[in-house]
């Protein structure tokens, strides 16, 4: 028997893990404040009340701006959320997830939490994955019908993981975006087009895995960094490089500064003379 879902939010990605459920086979009702984001939408009920949106699904599916909006859309509802499992893909930090898994258990809800990691166009697809954590026979309950939109990572019963993995990729994702735009800059200011440009910073960004190699892990586990190839010294030479040349330019520099920062405070402590990963040791709280 297929699972009643109800999906509340239907931004890109809402949209889109309703359309995923619905090939999945399972009953779907749809709410948003906007209605008519509900219109490209085939197979689902549309609810026209938050009350009718619970009443119609065992599983709640949130997609929303952020965990604010949670309490907003079901806080005057508390009564209705009794029984239901609440799974909450919205973005927020950690500490704002786990009140709220306290929340939802207080209203005698089941909860639990999801970082979706690929954007809506990839909802769905073999490449989609999702970290999920919480409760851990609530996770088991909903896993295979959470399949639909992606394969399910489950991190641990502290609701705060998820969130705490999608915060660490996305900061890997947003600064490389911003790396690559930051570059792009640069050479636009001799009259290079972003065009030309573009490809090389991708090719780049493709060849970090084989440049850092397999055991960086491992190293970083060890806080062991011995200098054979790329020191701090020589990296934070080049970070200074970096820093000048785009102030040169009349490029802000805050990006490359703040890189340079963390080479010349691992410097300070000491790693000069060990690898560059040694930097982590001034990120540690």
């Amino acid at each position: 028997m297929s699972d009643t879902i109800t999906v509340i939010g239907l931004g890109p990605m809402g949209q889109a893990m309703a359309r995923a459920f619905v090939d999945a086979g399972h009953p779907v009702t749809v709410w948003n404040r906007t209605l008519l984001r509900a219109d490209g939408l085939t197979g689902v009920t549309v609810a026209d009340s938050v009350q009718s949106a619970l009443a119609a699904g065992d599983i709640i599916v949130l997609s929303l701006t952020h965990y604010g909006a949670m309490y907003d859309i079901l806080g005057p509802h508390q009564s209705r959320l009794t029984g239901k499992i609440l799974v909450n893909l919205s973005s927020d930090t950690p500490d704002r997830t786990r009140e709220a898994a306290e929340w939802a258990r207080a209203q005698g809800a089941s909860f639990v939490t999801g970082g979706v990691m690929v954007p809506a166009t990839m909802i769905g697809t073999d490449s989609a994955y999702v970290y999920f954590s919480g409760d851990r026979p609530t996770f088991d309950t909903v896993e295979a019908t959470l399949a639909a939109i992606g394969s399910a990572r489950y991190l641990g019963q502290d609701p705060g993981l998820a969130q705490l993995y999608y915060q660490a990729q996305l900061t890997v994702f947003l600064t490389s975006l911003s790396a690559i735009l930051h570059a792009t800059a640069v050479v636009n200011t001799a009259g290079v087009t972003a065009s030309d440009f573009v490809p090389d910073a991708l090719d780049m960004v493709a060849a970090i895995p084989a440049i850092v190699g397999p055991g960086l892990g491992t190293s970083i586990d060890a806080r062991s960094y011995p200098g054979d190839l790329s020191t701090v010294t020589m990296m934070g030479a080049t970070a200074a490089h970096i820093t000048e040349t785009s102030r040169s330019l009349g490029i802000p520099a805050g990006l490359p500064a703040a890189v340079e920062a963390l080479y010349d405070a691992a410097i300070a402590r000491g790693h000069g003379a060990d690898d560059w990963a040694s930097v982590i040791e001034v990120l540690r709280p």
